[in-house]
């Protein structure tokens, strides 16, 4: 649609009115940021067994920092008798409207949007038995909708503007994940069996969430774009083991299966048993959340490899050495891919309770074999802030550059296209517009507490050079999340 359209008027609109509403909000206490989405819930498994321990556990950190606000408030009383059984239900409803006023393929406007449902068993409190303590279980399954500005308008296939679109399929309910949890040892061992997302696990923070931009959210690309580590909201068969041999150190490894398809588990996430099986990544992640001084300044300090052994093919060279696109012969194949992340948040200034409540710093640094993989470096810095010192604790403000870089491979073999009279080739981040370099993403974003539960977030994007090409003009894009939990 054109920006004179009546879309793109009724964005404005709303974007005011959402603006003069959260202006006049009430506020509430909470510890830690609202907003995001790499998850529904905070996955209470580890919040209850930190209760016992002095142990800072990581996996708060690894899912959206929703916290227990519910907009309905207890459920009239169901949700603490569900509680005090072991039941954590929670349910999320999600929005992104954006559209980019300047540059790109063409203006225009999208939404697109989730509903959530998060089940997580205390099957240890449902019992009542000693034998099932420490044990949960976790589910997740979502139905999303709507359209992509990026690839639609954009032309951007690489760094989406709208964090919820793709690969939970025109299905009813497409499953996240669903898998078992037993911790030992006051959470100093705790392992995970299941259908899980590699990358809300490994290389990941719900800080990124924060963040409407899907190229950092949960889990940075490139990793969460190939077979074998998958992120939110597809996921593999695997299981990860996390030990913490000090209050503040982790070391966490997994073993994954390998899904040679498009979609893991199928379109709608619940097909595990897909043929092409039998090969594995294995993730290692080593990480360290020191506290400095006496407010208690949280870090959180991680660096990753993971190595896939399956084997992919090159994306320019045919068995003979000569580009494939141009000899027709079969590609060159490489035997395993590799990735490797290193990650940093750390707090600078602490503005009440909790893990994430004052002003944040953060950076990070991806790579993955630019043979088999079209993007092969990201860079990415930011910071966020709450809004206490201005008087609204419960809101959040944040910047984030990043720099995306596709492989010299993938660049060899788009110009190698353009030699023969080629069309290009798609990779795994989609449409390809002309021969890919690098992208880079500038945003901002205010993050408004209007209810219990309940949080707008006006969004700016600066995409210059969007699909790592300059086939399309830099485009500025204005977006509105809602976000409300249930």
């Amino acid at each position: 649609m054109a920006l004179s359209s009546p879309g793109l008027s009724s964005f404005c609109a709303l974007s005011l009115t959402c603006l003069l509403v959260s202006a006049y909000s009430g506020q509430a206490h909470a510890q830690i940021l609202t907003g995001g989405n790499s998850s529904v819930g905070l996955w209470p498994s580890l919040e209850a067994n930190n209760e016992a321990s002095p142990v800072e556990d990581p996996g708060p950190l690894f899912s959206a920092p929703y916290g227990h606000n519910h907009f309905f408030g207890d459920w009239w009383g169901a949700q603490p008798w569900l509680l005090d059984h072991g039941i954590h239900i929670l349910a999320d409803v999600h929005e992104e409207l954006a559209g980019n006023f300047k540059g790109g393929r063409k203006q225009g406007v999208t939404n697109a949007g989730q509903v959530g449902v998060e089940l997580d068993v205390d099957w240890g409190k449902l019992t009542n038995t000693k034998l099932m303590d420490g044990f949960w279980t976790h589910m997740m399954v979502v139905n999303g909708h709507g359209r992509n500005l990026s690839t639609d308008y954009i032309g951007d296939s690489i760094g989406g503007v709208q964090q919820i679109y793709g690969a939970r399929g025109n299905v009813v309910a497409h499953l996240v994940y669903l898998y078992g949890e037993h911790s030992f040892l006051n959470n100093h061992l705790d392992i995970s069996a299941g259908w899980i997302p590699v990358g809300s696990f490994f290389a990941a923070s719900p800080l990124y969430c924060m963040y409407m931009n899907v190229a950092v959210c949960g889990n940075p690309a490139p990793n969460k774009y190939t077979e074998g580590n998958r992120d939110w909201p597809s996921g593999n068969l695997g299981a990860v083991a996390r030990v913490m041999p000090t209050n503040d150190t982790y070391i966490m490894a997994g073993l994954f299966a390998v899904s040679p398809h498009a979609f893991n588990g199928g379109i709608s996430g619940w097909a595990w048993a897909q043929d092409g099986l039998g090969k594995f990544s294995t993730p290692v992640e080593i990480g360290w959340m020191p506290s400095f001084g006496k407010d208690k300044l949280v870090g959180h300090y991680k660096a990753g490899y993971s190595y896939d052994n399956s084997k992919y093919k090159d994306l320019y060279e045919d068995v003979n050495g000569n580009p494939w696109v141009l000899t027709g012969q079969p590609a060159r194949y490489h035997a395993g891919r590799a990735s490797a992340w290193v990650h940093a948040d750390q707090m600078l200034v602490r503005n009440g309770e909790g893990p994430t409540n004052g002003l944040i710093a953060m950076a990070g640094y991806m790579w993955t074999d630019g043979k088999t993989t079209a993007m092969s470096h990201h860079i990415w810095t930011g910071m966020l802030e709450t809004g206490k010192p201005w008087g609204r604790p419960l809101d959040s403000i944040g910047v984030m550059y990043q720099w995306l870089n596709m492989s010299r491979t993938v660049a060899l073999q788009q110009e190698a296209s353009i030699f023969g009279g080629q069309p290009f080739q798609s990779n795994q981040w989609g449409q390809v517009w002309g021969v890919q370099s690098h992208e880079n993403i500038y945003e901002f974003f205010y993050n408004a507490h209007v209810a219990n539960g309940l949080t707008l977030q006006p969004d700016f994007q600066y995409i210059n050079r969007p699909g790592g090409t300059t086939t399309f003009h830099d485009a500025a894009v204005m977006a509105l999340q809602f976000n409300v939990v249930l």
